[in-house]
């Protein structure tokens, strides 16, 4: 930003039920935020796919890589009272569970820097992950503090939900 100040964030993450996609699903809304003042960050987690992991381990990446931005703000440019999360899919799931799930953390992480986005935007979210609810039966021995909607807190970051009217599932 002109004059040195520091500029909002968003980070993005990919969806793909947590099996496989890729940052490239942002190649569109990326530049476009970008062109408007924010620092756009897509990271790069783990899926089940190539790396054999659970949904757990992908939103153990999803929280590392919220504290991370937050951690290095000022290096990055960005305003650490500004860092939103997005996705698509279940990555709007990785970046809701961010703002609301229990656990989950890197052993490794500092636990000090928080990994609540400042606010979310959820693109077609996978939010329920309890009985009935998106991949349960995947989730089932961790669902309690896995599911973004049995998790919501009394003072939630601000929201927006964006799904199509044909949407059985959200």
């Amino acid at each position: 930003e002109e004059g040195g100040g520091k500029l909002p964030a968003m980070v993005l993450f990919f969806g793909g039920g947590w099996y496989g996609g890729d940052i490239g699903q942002f190649r569109t809304i990326g530049p476009y935020l970008a062109q408007r003042g924010m620092i756009v960050v897509t990271p790069q987690y783990r899926t089940i796919n190539e790396h054999g992991i659970t949904p757990a381990q992908c939103l153990t990446d999803a929280k590392s890589a919220m504290r991370y931005v937050r951690k290095n703000a000022t290096k990055l440019g960005i305003d650490a009272a500004k860092i939103a999360a997005g996705g698509i899919s279940a990555g709007a799931h990785l970046a809701a569970a961010t703002a609301f799930s229990k656990g989950f953390n890197a052993p490794e992480d500092d636990l000090q820097v928080s990994c609540k986005p400042d606010a979310l935007v959820l693109f077609v979210p996978v939010i329920d992950n309890g009985p009935g609810g998106f991949a349960h039966g995947q989730v089932k021995e961790y669902w309690e503090d896995f599911s973004p909607l049995h998790n919501i807190t009394t003072n939630p970051p601000p929201t927006l939900f964006m799904i199509g009217d044909k949407d059985a599932v959200t």
